[in-house]
Protein backbone atom coordinates (compact mmCIF):
# COMPACT_ATOMS: atom_id res chain seq x y z
CA UNK A 1 0.00 0.00 0.00
CA UNK A 2 3.05 2.37 0.75
CA UNK A 3 4.16 2.22 -2.94
CA UNK A 4 0.94 2.83 -3.97
CA UNK A 5 0.38 6.21 -1.99
CA UNK A 6 4.16 7.27 -3.13
CA UNK A 7 2.85 6.22 -7.21
CA UNK A 8 0.14 8.97 -6.59
CA UNK A 9 0.60 11.98 -8.84
CA UNK A 10 1.88 14.74 -7.00
CA UNK A 11 -0.07 17.37 -6.42
CA UNK A 12 1.70 20.71 -5.80
CA UNK A 13 -1.14 22.44 -4.05
CA UNK A 14 -1.87 19.52 -1.92
CA UNK A 15 1.90 19.74 -1.01
CA UNK A 16 1.95 23.10 -0.38
CA UNK A 17 -1.63 22.83 1.81
CA UNK A 18 -0.40 20.31 3.85
CA UNK A 19 2.77 21.74 4.75
CA UNK A 20 0.78 25.03 5.67
CA UNK A 21 -1.75 23.13 7.72
CA UNK A 22 1.05 21.07 9.72
CA UNK A 23 3.33 23.90 10.37
CA UNK A 24 0.10 25.90 11.54
CA UNK A 25 -0.98 22.93 13.99
CA UNK A 26 2.83 22.35 15.04
CA UNK A 27 2.79 25.93 16.11
CA UNK A 28 -0.64 25.15 18.20
CA UNK A 29 0.65 22.28 19.88
CA UNK A 30 3.63 24.59 21.22
CA UNK A 31 2.40 27.74 22.07
CA UNK A 32 1.46 28.38 25.71
CA UNK A 33 -1.73 27.52 27.54
CA UNK A 34 -3.17 31.11 27.59
CA UNK A 35 -2.91 31.75 23.21
CA UNK A 36 -4.42 27.89 22.39
CA UNK A 37 -7.70 29.24 22.19
CA UNK A 38 -6.62 31.88 19.29
CA UNK A 39 -3.86 29.50 17.70
CA UNK A 40 -6.89 27.10 17.08
CA UNK A 41 -8.10 29.61 15.51
CA UNK A 42 -5.21 30.42 13.09
CA UNK A 43 -4.70 26.69 12.88
CA UNK A 44 -8.44 25.96 11.80
CA UNK A 45 -8.38 28.97 9.29
CA UNK A 46 -5.33 27.75 7.65
CA UNK A 47 -7.12 24.28 6.81
CA UNK A 48 -10.51 26.04 5.87
CA UNK A 49 -8.13 28.39 2.96
CA UNK A 50 -6.41 25.38 2.42
CA UNK A 51 -9.32 23.40 1.44
CA UNK A 52 -10.78 25.76 -0.58
CA UNK A 53 -7.61 26.13 -2.15
CA UNK A 54 -7.65 23.06 -3.49
CA UNK A 55 -11.30 23.13 -4.67
CA UNK A 56 -13.02 21.52 -1.42
CA UNK A 57 -16.78 22.82 -1.37
CA UNK A 58 -19.12 22.09 0.87
CA UNK A 59 -21.37 20.54 -2.35
CA UNK A 60 -25.02 19.88 -1.53
CA UNK A 61 -26.17 22.14 1.20
CA UNK A 62 -29.45 20.95 1.40
CA UNK A 63 -29.34 18.46 4.31
CA UNK A 64 -29.41 14.93 3.49
CA UNK A 65 -31.09 12.78 6.03
CA UNK A 66 -28.61 9.61 5.84
CA UNK A 67 -25.57 11.76 6.23
CA UNK A 68 -27.16 13.74 9.48
CA UNK A 69 -28.18 10.33 11.02
CA UNK A 70 -24.71 8.87 10.40
CA UNK A 71 -23.29 11.91 12.02
CA UNK A 72 -25.23 11.79 15.05
CA UNK A 73 -25.00 7.70 15.37
CA UNK A 74 -21.19 7.91 15.07
CA UNK A 75 -20.81 11.09 17.44
CA UNK A 76 -23.12 9.16 20.03
CA UNK A 77 -21.06 6.02 19.38
CA UNK A 78 -17.38 7.68 19.71
CA UNK A 79 -18.63 9.31 23.38
CA UNK A 80 -19.55 5.93 24.75
CA UNK A 81 -15.95 4.75 23.49
CA UNK A 82 -14.57 7.64 25.15
CA UNK A 83 -16.50 7.19 28.46
CA UNK A 84 -15.58 3.54 28.58
CA UNK A 85 -12.17 4.05 27.84
CA UNK A 86 -11.73 7.12 30.62
CA UNK A 87 -13.24 4.59 33.08
CA UNK A 88 -10.50 1.71 32.19
CA UNK A 89 -7.46 4.25 32.01
CA UNK A 90 -8.95 5.20 35.57
CA UNK A 91 -9.17 1.79 36.83
CA UNK A 92 -6.18 0.37 35.37
CA UNK A 93 -3.35 2.76 34.54
CA UNK A 94 -1.94 1.71 31.35
CA UNK A 95 1.73 2.70 31.09
CA UNK A 96 1.05 4.87 33.63
CA UNK A 97 -1.54 6.77 31.92
CA UNK A 98 -4.25 8.48 34.42
CA UNK A 99 -7.42 10.90 33.68
CA UNK A 100 -4.75 14.17 34.13
CA UNK A 101 -4.09 13.44 30.49
CA UNK A 102 -7.13 14.03 29.70
CA UNK A 103 -8.22 16.69 31.97
CA UNK A 104 -4.96 18.55 29.90
CA UNK A 105 -6.65 18.72 26.59
CA UNK A 106 -10.25 19.42 28.29
CA UNK A 107 -9.35 22.44 29.70
CA UNK A 108 -7.36 24.22 27.19
CA UNK A 109 -10.92 25.15 25.45
CA UNK A 110 -13.35 24.45 28.65
CA UNK A 111 -11.38 26.68 30.45
CA UNK A 112 -12.97 29.12 33.20
CA UNK A 113 -11.21 31.86 31.45
CA UNK A 114 -13.00 31.02 28.10
CA UNK A 115 -16.62 32.30 28.02
CA UNK A 116 -19.09 29.57 26.94
CA UNK A 117 -20.07 31.60 23.28
CA UNK A 118 -15.83 31.39 22.56
CA UNK A 119 -16.02 27.46 23.42
CA UNK A 120 -18.90 27.00 21.29
CA UNK A 121 -17.01 29.08 18.08
CA UNK A 122 -13.23 27.61 18.47
CA UNK A 123 -15.27 24.23 18.18
CA UNK A 124 -17.43 25.08 15.23
CA UNK A 125 -14.09 26.20 13.93
CA UNK A 126 -12.28 23.14 14.65
CA UNK A 127 -14.84 20.83 13.25
CA UNK A 128 -15.07 22.97 9.91
CA UNK A 129 -11.33 23.19 9.24
CA UNK A 130 -10.60 19.55 10.34
CA UNK A 131 -13.43 18.17 8.31
CA UNK A 132 -12.53 19.94 4.94
CA UNK A 133 -9.09 19.78 4.70
CA UNK A 134 -8.60 16.36 6.46
CA UNK A 135 -12.14 14.93 4.78
CA UNK A 136 -12.91 17.21 1.92
CA UNK A 137 -9.65 17.69 0.88
CA UNK A 138 -7.18 14.70 1.59
CA UNK A 139 -9.33 11.89 2.29
CA UNK A 140 -11.24 12.74 -1.12
CA UNK A 141 -7.89 12.52 -2.65
CA UNK A 142 -7.00 9.13 -1.63
CA UNK A 143 -10.77 7.53 -1.76
CA UNK A 144 -10.68 7.18 -5.54
CA UNK A 145 -7.99 4.76 -5.11
CA UNK A 146 -8.09 2.88 -1.57
CA UNK A 147 -11.64 3.45 -0.77
CA UNK A 148 -12.80 3.20 2.57
CA UNK A 149 -8.95 2.45 3.77
CA UNK A 150 -8.26 5.85 3.38
CA UNK A 151 -9.99 7.05 6.39
CA UNK A 152 -7.26 5.33 8.24
CA UNK A 153 -4.20 6.98 6.41
CA UNK A 154 -5.46 10.21 6.91
CA UNK A 155 -6.39 9.40 10.26
CA UNK A 156 -2.61 8.07 10.95
CA UNK A 157 -1.17 10.75 9.54
CA UNK A 158 -3.09 13.83 11.61
CA UNK A 159 -2.22 11.33 14.84
CA UNK A 160 1.50 11.60 13.21
CA UNK A 161 1.04 15.39 13.80
CA UNK A 162 -0.35 15.48 16.96
CA UNK A 163 2.71 13.20 18.27
CA UNK A 164 3.99 16.67 18.93
CA UNK A 165 1.66 16.92 21.76
CA UNK A 166 3.38 14.04 23.30
CA UNK A 167 -0.09 13.08 25.02
CA UNK A 168 -0.64 9.39 24.39
CA UNK A 169 -4.36 10.30 24.76
CA UNK A 170 -4.28 12.65 22.64
CA UNK A 171 -2.44 11.06 20.06
CA UNK A 172 -4.58 7.83 20.39
CA UNK A 173 -7.81 9.17 20.86
CA UNK A 174 -7.00 11.54 17.59
CA UNK A 175 -6.44 8.44 15.36
CA UNK A 176 -9.94 6.78 16.57
CA UNK A 177 -12.14 10.16 15.88
CA UNK A 178 -10.45 10.62 12.41
CA UNK A 179 -10.81 7.25 11.62
CA UNK A 180 -14.68 6.95 12.78
CA UNK A 181 -14.97 10.62 10.93
CA UNK A 182 -13.54 9.12 7.96
CA UNK A 183 -15.97 6.56 7.43
CA UNK A 184 -18.69 8.59 8.30
CA UNK A 185 -17.74 11.28 5.62
CA UNK A 186 -17.09 7.82 2.91
CA UNK A 187 -20.37 6.18 3.66
CA UNK A 188 -22.62 9.56 4.44
CA UNK A 189 -20.92 10.74 0.71
CA UNK A 190 -21.06 14.48 2.18
CA UNK A 191 -18.89 16.33 4.39
CA UNK A 192 -22.17 17.18 6.59
CA UNK A 193 -22.07 13.83 8.36
CA UNK A 194 -18.25 14.05 9.41
CA UNK A 195 -18.68 17.70 10.65
CA UNK A 196 -22.17 16.79 12.65
CA UNK A 197 -20.30 13.81 14.42
CA UNK A 198 -16.84 16.37 14.70
CA UNK A 199 -19.30 19.05 16.08
CA UNK A 200 -21.47 17.23 18.30
CA UNK A 201 -18.57 15.01 19.91
CA UNK A 202 -16.91 18.42 20.80
CA UNK A 203 -19.27 19.76 22.37
CA UNK A 204 -20.50 16.66 24.46
CA UNK A 205 -16.82 15.88 25.33
CA UNK A 206 -16.03 19.54 26.03
CA UNK A 207 -18.58 21.14 27.13
CA UNK A 208 -21.81 19.43 28.18
CA UNK A 209 -20.44 16.50 29.54
CA UNK A 210 -16.52 15.86 29.55
CA UNK A 211 -15.16 12.31 30.14
CA UNK A 212 -13.21 12.86 33.20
Amino acid sequence: MFDEIVALKVDRRLVLGLAAVVAAMVVLFEVPRGYFVAATFVATSCMIVAALGLGSRWRNVRPKPRALVLGLASAGALYLVFYAGGAFVDSFHPFGITSSSENAVYSLIAAPSNPLFLQVLVLLFDSAGFESFFRGSLQTKLQGRFGVAAAPLVAALDAAIHVTTFNPIWIGGTFLTDVVWGITFYYGKSLQGSFVSHFVWDLAIFIVRPVT
